[in-house]
């Protein structure tokens, strides 16, 4: 139960941080997108069924406060948590190689979703300005911040899932 509400802050926690201090900290009016990268983090972690629960709850509190279609962006962020999950059983939680690459492919097809989905339809041909200027900053400053935020949450993971992965590999407990 300890490790849901841990689960549940640290969405809010993210998206309060996305909503004020993060946008204090863009360079050319690009910011690293934190909540994408708690995604595949609790995907790689803790599983497919997480990771999309994580991104649907996140996407959800974007498209309250900042969408202007309501559950495209829980759709987005939930198809991000799911694929990353599928990692979740091949690779280890404290390498962080992996977390890079999803969060540099992960932010590639976001933007690029983002793009072709909000912009696209609308008549707004300028894919090479856009590239240029909003994905790739953004690519760079999301996999750079990935490599300093992954290890906090790592560490939060850890700690707080202890008791449930202890019961969990317990011997007593029938599977």
């Amino acid at each position: 139960m300890i490790s849901k509400i841990v689960h549940l802050l640290l969405i809010l926690v993210c998206f309060l941080l996305q909503g004020t201090l993060v946008r204090q900290i863009a360079i050319g009016s690009v910011c690293p997108n934190l909540i994408l990268i708690l995604c595949i983090s609790i995907g790689l972690m803790r599983g497919r069924k997480s990771g999309l629960w994580t991104g649907f709850l996140s996407g959800i509190l974007i498209d309250m406060f900042y969408g202007s279609v309501f559950g495209f962006y829980a759709l987005v962020y939930m198809y991000i948590g799911f694929l990353s999950g599928y990692a979740h059983r091949i690779c280890y939680d404290d390498d962080l190689k992996v977390p890079v690459m999803l969060a540099g492919c992960a932010d590639l097809l976001y933007n690029f979703g983002v793009y072709f989905l909000q912009f696209l339809l609308r008549g707004r041909l300028g894919l090479s300005t856009y590239f240029v200027r909003i994905i790739l900053p953004e690519l760079f400053y999301t996999v750079f911040l990935t490599a300093v935020v992954y290890r906090i949450f790592y560490y939060i993971n850890y700690h707080f899932m202890a008791p449930t992965r202890q019961a969990r590999d317990s011997v007593w407990v029938i599977k």
